[in-house]
């Protein structure tokens, strides 16, 4: 694997550990245009479905679509899609699959009483063979499911990529002006550690989740905009 493949699969993986507040609304969709450095490389899109009946059931969309060009070549292509239920809280099912230039991987859920079980397997157009592995999770748990502002009091979430779960420290860093739609608007801004990158997150006076930002090897920054 060389060096821009090993950054570019550092930056998919922090992109996609990804899901502004849950609001009232019956359906919600947020759609950010994704940059490394200041180049358009693609999107990632949500759509959250409350329940009608007034309910705490609520079922999220997820699609990234990544495409990363070196020398009008197109080097790195990544495609992740998810499907996630919740209850309240706590995610109660989850299905996803991701294709990481080539490397795939599928992630699924399995519920009996209070315990949720991830079911992950991997292949890889590199490496013979596959892996599987199952990882049990006592109580509730969320993904990184950035779309709802109780994450941010979570201290382990469960990577949808990878079928893992991974401890984190979540630190409020304080109030700063970013631009969101060509408004300069004041948010608080978060910082998500405990992967190997750190995620920095802003989020508004309402709770909506505004922005990321991570910086990864050599400097390089993936960034994500509303439209």
């Amino acid at each position: 694997m060389s060096n821009r493949t090993r950054w570019v699969s550092a930056a998919l993986g922090v992109a996609v550990m990804a899901g502004a507040g849950a609001a009232a609304a019956q359906t919600q969709s947020w759609n950010f245009d994704v940059f490394l450095d200041d180049a358009p490389i693609g999107h990632h899109h949500y759509i959250l479905r409350n329940s009608v009946d007034g309910g705490t059931e609520r079922e999220l969309k997820i699609e990234a679509r990544f495409n990363v060009k070196f020398l009008f070549i197109n080097a790195y292509r990544y495609v992740h899609d998810a499907s996630e239920r919740w209850r309240g809280n706590c995610l109660s099912a989850l299905t996803a699959r991701t294709d990481d230039n080539g490397s795939k991987s599928e992630v699924d859920t399995e519920q009996q009483a209070e315990r949720l079980t991830a079911v992950s397997s991997t292949t890889s157009t590199t490496v013979a063979g596959a892996s599987r592995a199952r990882e049990p999770v006592n109580g509730c748990l969320m993904s990184f499911a950035y779309w709802n502002p109780e994450m941010l009091r979570q201290t382990r979430l469960l990577n949808s990529q990878t079928g893992k779960v991974e401890k984190v420290t979540i630190t409020a860093l304080g109030e700063e002006k970013i631009n969101v739609r060509g408004t300069p608007t004041t948010a608080t801004r978060y910082r998500v550690s405990g992967a190997k990158h750190p995620i920095d997150l802003w989020y508004g006076a309402d709770r909506a989740w505004l922005a990321l930002q991570s910086t990864l090897d050599g400097g390089r920054r993936l960034r994500y905009q509303l439209r």
